[in-house]
Formats: structure tokens, sequence, C-alpha cells
């Protein structure tokens, strides 16, 4: 067994059945093709509609009332079913709250990496 092959721990994922992944949310500077606005949020997002692996930009005016880590560093969001038990007792970022009706979104940090969850009514 080659050296490195010991340091890959095979075991099974922490993420719960619960939560499954929904997009990965990468900061940038830069203003890209299909740019939708979230007005109250003041930040641009682009790139999810159309990727395969759930890949959105996100572009944040200098008011945009996001915190930096959100800013900053990448995130990964998952669809949960009950937002309030996700976010019982973690540090959290963004306050639950619903960006277009029909969805709950709330930020959480996870190991010092921002973490979107979003609950969809169910109809």
């Amino acid at each position: 067994m080659p050296s490195w092959a010991k340091l890959i721990h095979v075991k099974k994922s922490p993420v719960a059945s619960t939560r499954r992944y929904h997009h990965i949310g990468i900061p940038t500077t830069e203003r890209r093709e299909g740019e939708r606005l979230i007005a109250h949020y003041a930040t641009f997002v682009s790139g999810y509609e159309t990727s395969a692996y759930g890949i959105e930009w996100m572009r944040f005016e200098p008011e945009a009332p996001v915190p930096e880590l959100v800013r900053t560093v990448p995130h990964v969001a998952f669809e949960v079913d009950d937002l309030s038990a996700e976010i019982a007792g973690k540090e959290i970022l963004i306050a639950p709250n619903s960006p277009p009706p029909g969805v709950s979104v709330a930020f959480i940090v996870e190991n010092g990496a921002p973490i979107e969850l979003l609950q969809f009514d169910k109809k």
C-alpha cells in the first residue's frame, strides 16, 4: 500500500441523510452573464440554473448586508426538512429568511466555513 493511501480515511459521510446537496456558492468580484439581483441582500447571483453541478456565483455590492465570511469564502448549500432543527445550537451567520416566497434560508458556521441551509415549503 502506498504511504499516501494511509492518509485517506474511508468512513461514512458525516452529512446526515436529511441533508441533500443543493449548490456551492462561490464569491466573485467579476460581473457574470445572466446575473440576477437579490435586492434585499444587494447581491447578484448567476450560474445555478445552467450548472449541472449546482455552481452558483455570487457578486456583492459594497453595501450588501452580508457577513464577511459569506463574501469571501465559498459555501456549500444543503436542502433540509427542518431548518429550525438544523440551526439549533449553531453559530448563525444569517438568520432564517425567505428571499423568494416558498423557501426559508439560513447560513451557519461549521468548522470555520459558511454553510447555507434551505427548506422548501411543502406543496
